[in-house]
């Protein structure tokens, strides 16, 4: 979609409207490009498209930069999203300046959103009360009536839902424009008047709750039990004796889980066999009256008519003194036994993209234009680089795990580096540099995918830190204690960091390694010890020693 044709009022609004439906879904992540293309491109696309846009990712769960977008475009068409996003509250507190205020009235009349949020909001009380310049005279009857509820409030006559920041906007804009008129006689008590009046009896409202303190809002009661029904997914659909906004799309089976709420594997192994359950623990977050931990049971519902399931009817109340109510977390592996599971998620599609590329870059389903075939050329290249680095995790995660299954074998050295000096030939070519490789030949002991992985990894590490003419020398010796050392040329650009220290390398310069340096030497220097050798970094070489090959004949290495 980036690379759309935006020449043509159709194309623009294609893009914006698939960008928006991608990024509002969360199919795709809010990348810098795709926003800085949807607000290059917003003034070209017509208020109906953008307001059928935003009505579309309502409910959809947009992330914050899409948010902020459709919130600084006109009312109508933030409105939709301001009503129904759910950002964190740093994401609001942020926000909230960038508004109007419209659209911060539109969140004042939010009762999801936290203390903190309410409390940056009450903070624009004064700035959003600011009237425009063409704004001089206002009704008597309107703004008297409307102000004078705000400043000398009667018993009985306020709303309780709202707070004094929102009936002191809504006074403000109750005020309307008017022609300029004639001030009235001496005398006479009706008729218009200056809005300084106006302006004037807010400062001494403002002056009055300054000195008092604010007036904090009543915290709401505390539910202590409510009835619930569901339909025949597990949604809950019908809530009696507490707020239904918190529970309201609220799901008993764990797959489909709504933010803000969590329920144990009690209630989710119920539904799914259509049985009835007690006790389930239920976790619900926010401000209302249905904060707080909760125990559900419930039971089945069935259709009379054909027995079919409708859903649960139950009940919650808040756990005693001796109970618990948080959801019951299973321990999970070692953090090498997920990564592990990871790297086997990440491999399946990252093939996949790779076998599709070649299918589009070879023309296997059909003619493809030379453009498509370059871009299928580019995924498959980086889609091989992309596995080369999830097999590096699976390696470390195996080699952190006691996974790696290791068989024996006589591995020649001499062969193995040619081999992969010819693999590294296109990266020698783009970073100028060489590998002079040894005459000699020797032959070590150990796996011989595993050999090649370390020696491929290496020289690859190396390589990529490289400077144009730097000249990478290896040299192989049989040392006394029957082990082969191969020497290799530390790069210049590695120099800075003597010793170990070099293992800790970020990738923070030009590092051709897609996991970095530092980690690639670290996986090395492990690999080597699972190999029964070592890597040693020295001040100008880095040494790998393996265990030599032995005949049983002559016990000579050979």
């Amino acid at each position: 979609m980036l690379a759309a044709d935006l020449g043509t009022p159709y194309g623009v609004q294609s893009v914006w409207r698939q960008l928006v439906d991608l990024i509002g879904r969360r199919r795709v992540p809010p990348a810098t490009r795709a926003m800085a293309t949807l607000r290059a491109i917003r003034a070209d696309v017509p208020l109906p498209v953008r307001a059928a846009s935003a009505r579309a990712v309502e409910f959809a769960d947009p992330p914050a930069p899409l948010v902020r977008l459709f919130a600084q475009d006109d009312i109508s068409i933030a409105i939709p999203v301001l009503r129904s996003a759910r950002l964190t509250a740093p994401e609001w507190i942020q926000l909230l300046p960038d508004l109007s205020p419209t659209a911060r009235s539109v969140l004042r009349n939010r009762r999801d959103l936290g203390p903190d949020v309410r409390r940056a909001l009450e903070s624009f009380g004064p700035i959003d009360l600011v009237l425009p310049d063409g704004v001089t005279q206002a009704s008597t009857e309107v703004v008297d009536r409307s102000v004078g509820s705000i400043a000398e409030p009667r018993s009985g006559a306020q709303n309780p839902e709202m707070d004094h920041s929102d009936r002191i906007t809504a006074a403000a804009s109750a005020a309307r424009p008017v022609r300029p008129v004639a001030q009235p006689a001496e005398g006479e008590d009706s008729g218009p008047f200056e809005i300084a009046e106006v302006v004037a009896r807010i400062d001494a409202f403002w002056r009055h709750r300054e000195e008092a303190g604010p007036v904090a809002p009543p915290a709401p009661p505390r539910a202590e039990e409510f009835r619930f029904e569901t339909d025949e997914k597990g949604v809950i659909r019908w809530v009696d004796g507490v707020s239904r906004s918190a529970l309201i799309g609220l799901s008993l089976d764990l797959a489909r889980e709504a933010d803000g709420a969590q329920v144990d594997g009690i209630a989710a192994g119920a539904f799914r066999r259509r049985a009835g359950f007690s006790t389930a623990r239920m976790l619900i977050d926010g401000g209302s009256d249905a904060a707080g931990d909760w125990l559900i049971s419930a039971v089945p519902v069935f259709d009379p008519a054909n027995g079919r399931f409708t859903g649960y009817r139950g009940t919650a109340r808040r756990p005693r003194i001796d109970e618990r109510a948080e959801p019951v977390r299973t321990p999970t592996g070692s953090p090498a036994e997920s990564l592990r599971q990871l790297v086997h998620e990440l491999r399946t599609p990252t093939n996949a993209i790779a076998g599709f590329a070649e299918m589009i870059e070879t023309q296997m389903l059909g003619p493809v234009a030379d453009v498509y075939r370059e871009r299928a050329n580019v995924i498959r290249t980086e889609a091989r680089e992309l596995l080369g680095a999830i097999d590096d995790l699976d390696l470390a995660a195996r080699i952190d795990s006691d996974a790696l299954a290791l068989t024996p074998d006589r591995v020649a050295l001499r062969p193995l580096l040619a081999a992969i000096a010819d693999d590294l030939a296109p990266l020698l070519e783009l970073r100028g540099s060489m590998i002079a490789l040894p005459v000699e030949d020797h032959v070590v002991t150990g796996d011989r995918r595993a050999v090649e992985r370390l020696l491929s990894r290496l020289m690859a590490t190396l390589v990529s830190a490289s400077v144009p003419g730097e000249r990478i020398g290896v040299k192989m010796a049989l040392e006394s204690d029957r082990g082969v050392a191969v020497a290799v040329d530390r790069p210049k650009a590695l120099a800075d960091y003597p010793g170990d220290s070099v293992l800790g390398i970020d990738d923070e310069r030009e590092d051709a390694t897609l996991l970095g340096t530092g980690f690639a030497l670290r996986l090395s220097r492990n690999l080597a010890r699972e190999l029964g050798g070592s890597l040693i970094i020295g001040p100008a070489t880095l040494t790998l020693r393996l265990p030599a090959a032995v005949t049983s004949q002559v016990g000579q290495a050979i």
